[in-house]
């Protein structure tokens, strides 16, 4: 299943946790969900969906990877940064599915996060059963 996903800013994160946990078929009881991002400037982890960590995961994701550094594919797109912190970030997550629902961590959230917006995008939500 595919999962459309607005972003409102350059970096953004997104909590899509529940549209994740809503495409988890009825009738799986015990599998595993995996959520890929098929784009190369964003990413998907799991973390706490609180606030202040947002703002400090876009912080820190400037410090590591500042806009405007002279980076050679800048000169193809100006969007080097956002690349490399999706490869930091990564690309897919695996969540265990059991008696038919997602098994997040109380503080646990599904995230995606913006790199290069801001933008429409796409999700995509795979279960396998076991």
């Amino acid at each position: 299943m595919s999962l459309q996903v607005e972003t409102t800013a350059r970096t953004d994160i997104v909590d899509v946790t529940a549209e994740v946990a809503e495409a988890v078929p009825s009738g799986i009881e015990h599998g595993v969900c995996t959520v890929f991002v098929p784009h190369t400037t964003a990413g998907v982890v799991v973390n706490e969906n609180e606030s202040r960590l947002l703002g400090d995961t876009e912080r820190a994701l400037d410090r590591l990877v500042p806009r405007g550094e002279g980076y050679d594919h800048d000169e193809v797109d100006d969007n080097a940064d956002a690349h490399l912190r999706a490869m930091l970030l990564g690309e897919s997550v695996a969540v265990p599915v059991v008696d038919g629902s997602l098994s997040l961590g109380t503080w646990q959230s599904i995230l995606f996060v913006e790199c290069d917006g801001p933008r429409t995008r796409s999700l995509e939500v795979r279960v396998t059963s076991r």
